[in-house]
């Protein structure tokens, strides 16, 4: 058996355009292409880049709340992909999702009690104290005082609200959590916060987390390995101490001179995109990032380029080794 906990295998989503009177198929949103990745128990893997880029789809589809249109999701060394909704149903005990919005995720006619519970509920085999008294211990990991659980969302902040949400998320003690913009709804100081408790749950509890997220800074902090993704596909996909100090792909660096940086020694000389993310119903052929890069030449135009390994970091770019051999620096 693997010792992955995880393993993205070839993976693409798809979403049909549909059109006319009779509303059928006339084409299709390449959200996620052919994407394989693997997430080690304990570690941390981030998911980063643009909007549109597919990150929020693909963190979907692990758990299966989009469903894969090729590939394999082998969860536990199981694989999961095609299972049904019953045979997924043992399963979810041990895969769990953090929300983008702690409000619209939080049922607002439940109070905490019952939004604590309901996956206790939902799981079985644990009898009304035992729920009790893991909600009052979920409500002291999260850093929320137990009288706090007769309330509802509407009564708390947001950064309480998705505090509320991890507490939710980590219930049954799963073994990977997938968080999706976890941290990008809620005020810059209340960010850290949430961070360093998901920092801190995670040694207390070992659990993985797939970390989707458009601020590099925040993946840097928090990430084990990273993976940078353009257009529903993967670019670029290694060490987060390696990728952010020698990234490899044009685009990788873009986004990484972007951040800001309080020192100037640590500043980056920034490196603007051209024109704008092409759309995912009508993508570039060739390699997705052409029409942007200022390295692009013919093969760029016409053949997708594969995920190679390069200094430890694997890259997406026909021209990987002579950019980063000083001819494209």
């Amino acid at each position: 058996m693997s010792q992955a906990l995880l393993e993205v295998k070839n993976v693409s989503v798809r979403f049909p355009i549909l059109g006319g009177v009779f509303q059928r198929k006339i084409g299709a949103v390449h959200a996620v292409s052919d994407v394989s990745l693997s997430v080690k128990r304990g570690e941390t893997l981030g998911i980063v880049g643009e909007s549109g880029c597919g990150k929020t789809t693909l963190g979907r589809a692990i758990v299966r709340l989009y469903e894969p249109d090729e590939g394999q999701i082998i969860f536990r060394g199981e694989d999961i992909t095609t299972k049904s909704r019953g045979q997924l149903q043992p399963l979810r005990r041990y895969m769990q999702m953090i929300f983008q919005d702690p409000y619209a995720s939080l049922n607002p006619r439940m109070n905490v009690r019952s939004i604590l519970e309901e996956p206790m509920r939902l799981a079985g085999g644990i009898s009304k104290n035992e729920r009790a008294d893991r909600v009052v211990e979920l409500l002291d990991l999260v850093g929320l005082r137990s009288d706090s659980m007769n309330r509802y969302p509407h009564e708390f902040s947001g950064g309480q609200r998705q505090r509320i949400g991890i507490a939710r998320a980590i219930a049954l003690k799963p073994e990977l959590i997938v968080a999706d913009e976890a941290v990008s709804a809620l005020d810059v100081s209340i960010q850290a916060q949430v961070i360093n408790l998901l920092v801190d749950l995670q040694k207390k509890l070992g659990m993985a987390y797939v970390f989707v997220a458009h601020d590099l800074g925040v993946v840097h902090y928090i990430c084990d390995r990273v993976a940078v993704m353009y257009l529903g596909r993967i670019v670029e996909m290694g060490h987060a101490k390696e990728l952010y100090s020698s990234p490899k792909h044009p685009y990788t660096r873009a986004l990484l001179s972007a951040i800001p940086a309080a020192h100037p020694k640590d500043r980056k000389k920034n490196q603007p995109l051209a024109g704008d993310v092409p759309s995912p119903s009508n993508p570039p052929s060739g390699c997705a990032f052409h029409p942007r890069c200022p390295f692009a030449t013919e093969i760029c135009k016409t053949s997708t380029p594969e995920l190679k390994q390069m200094s430890g970091i694997r890259v997406a770019c026909h021209h990987a080794e002579k950019l980063n051999s000083g001819g494209g620096r």
